[in-house]
């Protein structure tokens, strides 16, 4: 059965993709819902194929749908994620239950989940040695995790590097997941983390982290690298996370200035 058209006139693709924007911030297709098919919005708009695809390019250039294939144009969820400094010191403390990240999504309600995807023994390649202080081609363990809201909504891709000694020494050197995050893991067996840097980047995605993130590839990335160190200055672990720029929001409040 035919849609009703409607009333507005739609002539381009620009048009069309400021019409559906519009019914997208409305509520009308909430995160997670399909868009109209194609075939609908021909002829709910009166538009051709062509337009009508190049409209929907647009809106997922912008980072308000992720075309699927055959399974359609899904609105994504763009929920941001307020990522405090302090999530770090609130979980030094040995034998909690949640991560930084999952403190984080806690705190606004949000299910925040770690899931680990690939755990390694692995010689460091001259760039991570060089940010651990480590001799190049040392033995380290690599963890590659996913953090995410639910079980499958992507928001952080997480690489982090591990001394092996420091690896085997806090337990942490197998498939599963870390219960309480890895700085508790650390400060049980006296590795206490002193001290955390960051450095943030803004990029484009690569290829790989676009379909992992289930973003389009013009959706600016947070390229967030953290190096944290024991009281001793000995590197505990580094970390390359990586994140749709809409969707986490990195706060630093009451730094001291002297």
């Amino acid at each position: 059965m035919s849609l009703r058209r409607r009333e507005v006139a739609v002539r381009g693709y620009r048009e069309l993709a400021e019409q559906l924007r519009q019914r997208i911030d409305a509520g009308e297709f909430l995160s997670g819902q399909t868009l109209p098919r194609i075939v609908d919005l021909i002829d709910e708009y009166d538009l051709s194929r062509q337009t009508v695809r190049e409209a929907i390019g647009v809106l997922a250039d912008e980072g308000l749908v992720v075309t699927m294939g055959k399974g359609g144009t899904i609105v994504r969820n763009r929920t941001r994620v307020r990522i405090p400094l302090s999530r770090y010191t609130r979980v030094l403390a040995p034998g909690g239950s949640k991560g930084p990240w999952e403190t984080a999504c806690a705190q606004q309600g949000l299910d925040g989940q770690m899931k680990v995807v690939q755990v390694a023994r692995v010689e460091c390649s001259d760039e991570t040695a060089d940010a651990m202080g480590l001799p190049s081609g040392s033995e380290v363990l690599y963890r590659r995790r996913h953090a995410l809201i639910g079980s499958d909504d992507v928001v952080q891709i997480q690489h982090a590097w591990y001394p092996a000694n420091v690896a085997e020494e806090a337990g942490i050197s197998g498939d599963g997941k870390i219960v309480g995050g890895v700085y508790g893991a650390l400060a049980a067996v006296g590795r206490t983390p002193a001290t955390a840097s960051e450095q943030i980047d803004s990029r484009m995605p690569t290829p790989a982290e676009a379909t992992q993130l289930k973003i389009s590839g013009k959706v600016p990335v947070l390229a967030v690298q953290r190096l944290t160190k024991a009281s001793n200055g000995q590197v505990l672990e580094l970390l390359r996370t990586t994140a749709p720029a809409d969707r986490i929001q990195l706060t630093y409040d009451d730094l001291p200035l002297l």
